[in-house]
């Protein structure tokens, strides 16, 4: 059993579960998705981003790339989120974007997980 592809298995699965809690739910309503969910969902993405820098194969070409577009839209989330919590008042468009923000970096990581699995399966012993 390879230890590295354990963790960073782990860490890419974990980015695409917290990203997915934070997603389900009515997308108008930001009283259903929780802050510190975002937030999770943004540092386990930036780790398993760190954790695919390595790989220099066009599989990990392709799962770093991934992962950039999940963390790109997860940051641009929060950002919005901070942003609009303190200069604006969030009402549903906002609401909206920033959930749909969120559905977009849950694509990527679904991506992500799917060559992931993908590549397990073709590898040989």
């Amino acid at each position: 059993m390879n230890l590295d592809k354990v963790i960073s298995g782990f860490f890419i699965i974990l980015a695409m579960t917290l990203n997915f809690g934070f997603f389900y739910g009515d997308l108008t309503d930001l009283e259903v998705h929780s802050k510190y969910e975002l937030f999770a969902a943004l540092v386990v993405n930036i780790i398993a981003t760190t954790l695919k820098i390595g790989d220099k194969t066009q599989l990990g070409s392709v799962l770093l790339a991934s992962s950039f577009v999940a963390d790109i839209q997860l940051i641009a989330a929060a950002s919005i989120w901070t942003i609009a919590s303190y200069a604006y008042a969030i009402d549903k468009e906002i609401s909206s974007v920033i959930i749909s923000l969120s559905g977009g970096a849950l694509l990527a990581n679904i991506t992500s997980v799917l060559l992931y699995i993908g590549d397990t399966l073709k590898s040989k012993r």
